[in-house]
């Protein structure tokens, strides 16, 4: 897999002067600390673990149940024990530590991504890239200020086969790409939150960070934090951010001109803030348009399938149900062309629907700090598809049509720039 992950569209190898390894280890390997290792973290972790390239040195996790469970995973995988430390702070100066990956809640997705920079560290970050569109501009400074490789983990940027979807869209197989459909739908339950004492495994302060201070609840932790502003996004963010990425990379567009969204907690009526309906519609100038819907409780398929895109071109129409495979057809409905997946992918899966296939971006990432090739999705392309989620939930929470800078894609309302950025705790202020 490792060859093919290689040898796969979207990993030419080259040269790459900005991004040699900081610790050349005897072993040449790259030694690597994992933030944040329940659910997708551990998924993620797995992947850096098996590969023969990488040496997984420290676990960096607030529950010390999850951080001794992970340290059993990776000794099964790789017979050595890491090191276990709760306070990222420490973790990015260790002189013996290259690189992190981050799979913690969206609130601490930018500044440990930030913080790791400033220490020289290069940084796997899952998705989405910041908690605000402010925090995704801080991250391609810190990126070009420090000389360090940031790449976002919307995978599908290195999958072979969407590689190869976006190439022949790019040379006109469907002529003029002008418009895409995106969706993701999944079967989330209602949830109430519960007064409760701080479990004695978990550091709610750390776990909190740069978050403005609340009482613990049970609820929160560890994954429902993704439906309350003050630690996640939403579900745009969440997963929306992959299907809005392949539409904008099929498109070859950047910022929006104008966004729309409307949306809400329809289903249940509970303690989540985020919507659990939603659509999102983006527009750039008179080139193109993207329209994301997003149902986390209710889990009608298209194509078959949870998430996916349409792009439509005048000359034919691509379809792509979210995996490694895609049909293009012609004006009339004619089958051109089907590309099937390599294997059979779970797309249910809440956490990584493609789970298998992630290895060709981890790999990625480690060959591009290696200097043997270009990142897939360098910090600056993540940054412009996670806005276009962040976007969508501002115009739906400032109740306006954002009309928006095409140079970077800030929105020219001022009652809509209050949700560009955020409050933060006193003494967890980011700044690069």
């Amino acid at each position: 897999m490792k060859q093919s992950a290689m040898a796969g569209a979207g990993l030419a190898l080259s040269s790459y002067a900005g991004s040699p390894l900081i610790y050349g280890a005897p072993s040449n390997k790259i030694r690597m600390a994992l933030v944040g290792t329940k659910n997708r973290g551990t998924q993620v972790g797995t992947l850096f673990a098996k590969s023969p390239d990488v040496e997984i040195g420290v676990i960096c996790e607030i529950d010390s149940q999850i951080a001794s469970k992970t340290v059993d995973e990776i000794f099964k995988i790789t017979g050595k024990r890491p090191k276990v430390e709760k306070d990222i702070r420490k973790v990015v100066t260790m002189k013996d530590i290259d690189a992190i990956m981050v799979a913690t809640p969206d609130h601490w997705h930018a500044p440990m991504a930030i913080l790791a920079a400033e220490n020289k560290k290069h940084v796997y970050l899952e998705k989405p890239c910041s908690h605000n569109p402010a925090e995704g501009e801080l991250l391609i400074k810190a990126a070009r200020k420090y000389n360090v490789l940031i790449q976002m983990g919307n995978q599908r940027r290195s999958f072979p086969g969407v590689n190869q979807m976006i190439k022949e869209i790019k040379e006109g197989i469907i002529g003029n790409a002008y418009f895409a459909k995106t969706w993701y739908a999944s079967k989330r339950g209602p949830l109430y939150l519960k007064d409760a004492a701080i479990p004695a495994h978990i550091d709610w302060e750390l776990w909190q960070g740069p978050a403005p201070r609340k009482v613990y609840k049970e609820g929160y932790v560890h994954y429902n934090w993704h439906w309350f502003w003050c630690y996640g996004t939403g579900e745009a963010p969440n997963n929306g951010t992959h299907e809005l990425d392949v539409a904008r990379w099929a498109l070859g567009i950047d910022y929006p001109t104008k966004v729309i969204s409307a949306g809400g907690r329809f289903h249940y009526k509970d303690d989540w803030e985020t919507p659990d309906t939603q659509t999102i519609t983006l527009e750039y100038g008179n080139k193109a348009s993207i329209m994301w819907e997003g149902r986390s409780c209710n889990p009608y398929n298209y194509l078959d399938a949870g998430r996916g895109c349409i792009i439509f071109g005048d000359k034919g129409t691509v379809e792509y149900p979210g995996g490694d495979g895609y049909k293009i057809f012609d004006l009339d409905k004619k089958l051109l062309k089907e590309v099937k997946d390599g294997e059979a992918l779970d797309l249910t899966n809440t956490t990584s629907a493609t789970a298998g296939w992630d290895f060709y971006h981890t790999q990625n990432f480690v060959q591009a700090v290696q200097g043997k090739a270009k990142l897939t999705s360098e910090i600056e392309e993540g940054h412009k598809s996670t806005l276009m989620a962040h976007l969508g939930n501002i115009a739906l929470r400032s109740g306006l049509v954002l009309n928006c800078d095409p140079s970077n894609g800030k929105p020219k309302e001022k009652e809509a720039l209050k949700f560009w950025d955020r409050e933060y705790e006193k003494g967890w202020e980011i700044k690069v």
